[in-house]
């Protein structure tokens, strides 16, 4: 194992899944990140578990379109009990890692670490943290927030949401720990998020998820996002036009592409800067919305959508209920 992937691909395999003897872990890659998933493997062999590691180069062209039947054949075979998915994202290949989430967590009932977009940096980072407190902290702002009414956010990027919530929709705590079979999460992980009932407000994104994440990274002019009813109702992405078309090209993929799916609060608060990768920043304390699927399967709420975008708003002040409990991005409670 490269040694410097030591104490990330540790909390990834132990700390994170609990792998251990007698499990046997399914490993899925690009051949991008062959470094991250041998450091991945070589800790979850040395934990006792069997593991085999798929290739998607090997199996599906890239950009991904779908998730191949002969592929899900030889995972049901293996019938793991863990697995990893390790690989950048490329654009409309959520069509190849919903299947692969639906096999591995619904089907198959493993407890799954997706590190979708994991880099070097990253290992070092936000994976080589201390996730007994992100545990504790994810675990502190769930409480605070899982019979909220309303939260409302505000940023100096310019940030003015208010977002309803009902309780027909679960809060989820990501707290990086995934122990009990058919749990998974993000890594690097920290955050609570649900399905809101209602959005409006504007949202001053400073950072896009999906493909966005890799051709643009940080935005140096925040793109503003108008919402209402939970609904994308214009986009302005200042000097940048194209990339304004770009978005509303994606939110018009489907009919309920362009609606909020998702309200997030990042909650690890071992991270100490934005790094311009989406699978960490959103972890940063501060808010995150996605605009496209629910993950009902999570959350309850009753729509999909064959899409999914997040938005980041880092630093945020946040009220839930009323009740200040972040500042700048620092927790209050």
């Amino acid at each position: 194992m490269l040694a410097e992937y030591a104490a990330g691909a540790r909390n990834a395999v132990r700390t994170c899944l609990n792998v251990h003897e007698g499990d046997r872990v399914a490993v899925i890659r690009d051949r991008g990140r062959a470094d991250i998933a041998e450091a991945v493997v070589e800790e979850a062999l040395a934990a006792g578990a069997e593991v085999v590691d798929w290739v998607m180069e090997e199996w599906v062209r890239r950009p991904a379109r779908e998730f191949p039947k002969r592929l899900a054949d030889e995972i049901l075979a293996f019938r793991p009990t863990a697995s990893f998915f390790i690989a950048e994202g490329e654009e409309g290949e959520l069509a190849f890692r919903q299947p692969m989430l639906h096999l591995l967590v619904r089907q198959l009932g493993c407890r799954h670490g997706h590190m979708i977009g994991i880099e070097r940096a990253l290992m070092l980072d936000g994976m080589a943290v201390d996730y007994g407190e992100v545990y504790r902290v994810t675990r502190r702002v769930h409480e605070a927030v899982r019979g909220a009414a309303r939260i409302e956010v505000a940023t100096r990027a310019g940030t003015e949401l208010t977002a309803l919530f009902s309780p027909r929709y679960r809060w989820v705590p990501c707290d990086g720990r995934y122990w009990e079979q058919g749990r998974w999460g993000n890594l690097p992980e920290g955050e609570v998020f649900t399905t809101p009932y209602r959005v409006d407000g504007v949202l001053a994104g400073e950072e896009l998820g999906d493909h966005f994440a890799r051709r643009y990274g940080l935005l140096e002019e925040p793109v503003r996002l108008r919402i209402e009813d939970s609904r994308v109702v214009g986009v302005d992405a200042g000097s940048r036009p194209e990339l304004g078309r770009e978005i509303e090209r994606y939110l018009a993929q489907s009919p309920d592409s362009n609606r909020v799916g998702e309200f997030a609060i990042g909650t690890n608060i071992g991270l100490t800067r934005i790094v311009g990768n989406f699978l960490q920043d959103e972890k940063f304390p501060g808010v995150h919305i996605a605009f496209g699927d629910p993950y009902g399967h999570e959350t309850g709420a009753e729509w999909s959508a064959p899409s999914h975008v997040d938005v980041l708003a880092s630093r945020a002040d946040v009220w839930v209920d009323g009740r200040q409990v972040m500042e700048a991005g620092r927790f209050l409670i």
